[in-house]
């Protein structure tokens, strides 16, 4: 890529901590938004989500259409105040994180690419990646029951399969 900056829309379930990539462009223009949001409030929708509540920052390239979408979904916007990342700071720690695992060891060729990389690392994150501020539950997986027995754990078979070259690694048991 020539350096052209991209912009990537992504929301987060703070129950769950289940993210949703919405969609990454180079011109994030205030109809590229409005879509998203309609895209969003289908996929809510399909999966019988019952989201209460969107806190988004106070971006102008947020149009009153954007609200008014996700009001007729049955969700409020709450606009996070001035320079307080901390009100939204579950995404902040999504963006953290994503930047660090995942954008600072990776060389992004372009748009397509990016997004394959952060579908990757979505399904990553939901399906794998636990979580310590849910008792290391994973967003889209239940919570493994407790071994009743410690001594067959001495004997375990752990396998490990890496994707993205290597960049994210997910353990699991051998069968």
């Amino acid at each position: 890529m020539n350096g052209t900056r991209l912009y990537v829309l992504a929301v987060i379930e703070h129950a769950s901590r289940r993210i949703r990539v919405l969609g990454a462009t180079a011109h994030p223009t205030a109809s590229w938004v409005t879509q998203a949001a309609r895209n969003l409030a289908m996929d809510l929708d399909d999966a019988d989500s019952s989201v209460r509540f969107l806190i988004r920052d106070r971006d102008g390239k947020f149009p009153a259409l954007f609200d008014a979408i996700l009001a007729d979904a049955g969700i409020q916007v709450v606009l996070s105040g001035v320079r307080i990342p901390r009100m939204n700071a579950i995404m902040e720690r999504w963006i953290h994180n994503c930047r660090r695992e995942l954008l600072d060891r990776t060389l992004i060729w372009n748009q397509q690419h990016l997004l394959h990389v952060l579908r990757e690392y979505e399904r990553f994150y939901n399906t794998h990646r636990p979580h310590q501020g849910i008792a290391n539950a994973r967003p889209l997986q239940p919570l493994p029951q407790p071994a009743p027995d410690q001594a067959p754990l001495t004997h375990l078979d752990i396998r490990r399969r890496q994707r993205l070259g290597g960049i994210l690694n997910e353990y699991h048991h051998a069968a």
